[in-house]
Parts: structure tokens; C-alpha cells; sequence
């Protein structure tokens, strides 16, 4: 069970990893445009962050030939690279070629059930399911991501499930109790794990009581 953050300001994400509690990091091209700054610079900061082990998707774009390039120029960074491609015939192509020299990859834009098994038999290390963009389209995205879990211990297959787009707490939880192996979310779901109003009125009773104690004489 592992907590990766999507997004590409490595401020933020300095921050949040000295919580300890996050493994990796997600970035797509729209991540990057927000940030103004060269992709590679960036993955570059993002991946000195992390140890050797952990997982830095850095995605490519482009058509096959395009895409193995871009993967030679991310993948000179360092070892804790994770190539992350489309679930397209190209992008398929590509990962068979990286996941068959030990580099791994994952594969997002994965709206259906199909599309996982393909990429897991193109050898992806992840797959990503858009769970909140399913959503949006009057489909269940946890319901694909169980379904996807699902199919992949039947066949003892080793690709991870990563569920990415992910818009609100709860389906963090939903989606462990599902299969996830991994959740990728923006920094503010992050931020909002810690949060319960119950939690809140806990603390205020407890600082209440202790200052009736402490402040007694």
C-alpha cells in the first residue's frame, strides 16, 4: 500500500515527503506546463528527493521513436525513473521495448479493463486507471480499478495497479479496500487524509480538560 503524489512544483513535494509517508510521485504534461520549467530540470529536482527505490513517473509523449528518446533523456537522470506512457498502440510498443531491459513503466490513460491487460502483457511495472475522469463519465471508476485488481490476482500478474485522477478522501480508502496497490492525488487530497471533525472535537475536549487540570491551583 503505497502514497504517491501527482504533481510537478518541488517545493510541495519536498514538503510532503518529510512527512515520510509519501513513496513516489506521478507527473503528466499538463503538470509540467503549470510548471513553466523544462521537464527534465524538473524531474531531475523531483528524483534527487527521493531514494534510489522509490518511483518518479516521468511521462513521454509523441510517436514511438519520439517517445524512446525522451525515455533516454529521463531515464540518464537516475535509477528511481519510471517511464509512463499512453495506453496506445505506440505507447505499448514503447513499454515492451523498455519493460524488456528491466526499465520500468506505466501505463496510464487506462479507462477499462482491456486496456490493463494489454499493458500488463506489454510488461508494465504500473498500471493507471483514472478513476475520477471515469467518473465524470457516468462509469464507476472504483468499480474498474476492483475489476482490474481482480483479474490481476486470478492470473498471478505482477503489474501494480495505481489508480491515478483521484478527486476527494474517501476514495482513497475505497480504493485500498479494492485492490489498489498504489494511490496517486494531488497534494490538497493529500493534505486532507489528516482531516475528520471528530478528530477536531477530540483535540478541543482533550486541551479543554487539560487546561482545567493544569491551570488549576
Amino acid at each position: 500500500m503505497k502514497l504517491f503524489l501527482d504533481c510537478s512544483d518541488t517545493k510541495q513535494i519536498a514538503e510532503l515527503y518529510d512527512t515520510g509517508l509519501v513513496d513516489g510521485i506521478t507527473t503528466n504534461p499538463t503538470l509540467m506546463a503549470k510548471s513553466g520549467r523544462d521537464p527534465v530540470d524538473v524531474i531531475k529536482e523531483i528524483s534527487n528527493i527521493f531514494p534510489f527505490h522509490a518511483s518518479i513517473s516521468a511521462e513521454v509523449i509523441g510517436d514511438q521513436w519520439e517517445m524512446l528518446e525522451m525515455a533516454e533523456q529521463y531515464l540518464d537522470i537516475g535509477p528511481n525513473i519510471t517511464i509512463k506512457v499512453p495506453c496506445t498502440p505506440e505507447g505499448l510498443m514503447v513499454c515492451k521495448e523498455l519493460s524488456g531491459n528491466d526499465i520500468p513503466v506505466n501505463v496510464t490513460l487506462i479507462f477499462s479493463q482491456t486496456q490493463a491487460i494489454l499493458s500488463a502483457k506489454a510488461g508494465a511495472k504500473y498500471v493507471s486507471p483514472f478513476v475520477g475522469r471515469v467518473d465524470d463519465n457516468s462509469f464507476g471508476g472504483i468499480c474498474l480499478v476492483k475489476d482490474i485488481a481482480k483479474v490481476f490476482k486470478e492470473h498471478f500478474v505482477r503489474t501494480e495497479v495505481l489508480a491515478a485522477s483521484i478527486r476527494n478522501v474517501r476514495d482513497v480508502g475505497r480504493l485500498f479496500e479494492h485492490g489498489s496497490d498504489i494511490v496517486t492525488m494531488p497534494p490538497a487530497v493529500f493534505e486532507k487524509m489528516y482531516n475528520h471533525i471528530l478528530t477536531d472535537k477530540g483535540l478541543e475536549l482533550f486541551e479543554a480538560d487539560w487546561n482545567s487540570v493544569t491551570h488549576n491551583p
